[in-house]
């Protein structure tokens, strides 16, 4: 059973959420202690996070981004903030995915759901000169480093490896994002694009995603 850690501290919204997951299949957990959040989720080690951002102590943001520099868990952001700026943001910081309050909740479980089946479906090992690229970790890595990748990084990633060589336009990009249910803008892609970029100049390919203007890109 998939364990949903929930971390939000509006005690209503919480418990609802603990009953839509726990009735859906899965193990809704809630995170109490907001004083020491990020140990606590350490500690629970969960399948994936629904992560509010206005929490007490650290905000979710924050928390995001020292989470990401330990892990690559699956993390939707749940916010009753409803702006673009908020939701690049997020998405620049790591996240998965991001839902505002109130949500749907047959659209969150979906959005849920899509991430397993993604982690599920994806081949365990792909080769792009001396890298391994392990998609269902999200893992990229080399003899001597080893970087972790968003979802929808690896997704980009995964499309140009096998588009490699060939132009890849950013419809392209867009569409496989949506047909593995991932809902990003052009500004969303951007972010993604730059961050993939400086992942693989960090493990010594710096101008592996050329920009053809008007085109599209190309790894190399």
């Amino acid at each position: 059973m998939k364990k949903i850690l929930i971390v939000e501290d509006d005690i209503s919204i919480r418990k609802e959420l603990k009953n839509l997951l726990d009735n859906a299949g899965f193990n809704g957990m809630i995170l109490e202690n907001f004083e020491n959040a990020f140990e606590q989720i350490k500690k629970e080690h969960p399948d994936l996070i629904l992560l509010d951002i206005n929490i007490p102590k650290l905000n979710g943001e924050m928390l995001l981004q020292k989470i990401r520099k330990e892990s690559n868990v699956p993390i939707i952001m749940v916010t009753s903030k409803n702006t673009e700026a908020d939701e690049v943001l997020s998405m620049s910081y790591g996240a998965d995915d991001y839902i505002t309050k109130p949500y749907n909740p047959t659209i969150l479980l979906l959005r849920i759901n899509a991430i397993f089946k993604r982690m599920e479906n994806k081949n365990d090992i792909l080769i792009y000169y001396d890298l391994e690229v392990e998609p269902k970790k999200g893992i990229m890595k080399n003899s001597t480093e080893e970087i972790i990748l968003t979802k929808n990084e690896m997704i980009i990633f995964t499309f140009l490896l096998a588009n490699m060589g060939n132009i890849v336009t950013r419809d392209d990009l867009m569409t496989d994002l949506w047909n593995n249910n991932e809902y990003i803008n052009d500004n969303a892609l951007n972010v993604n694009i730059s961050r993939l970029r400086a992942k693989l100049k960090d493990l010594g390919y710096e101008d592996a995603i050329e920009t053809r203007k008007g085109q599209g890109y190309i790894l190399k």
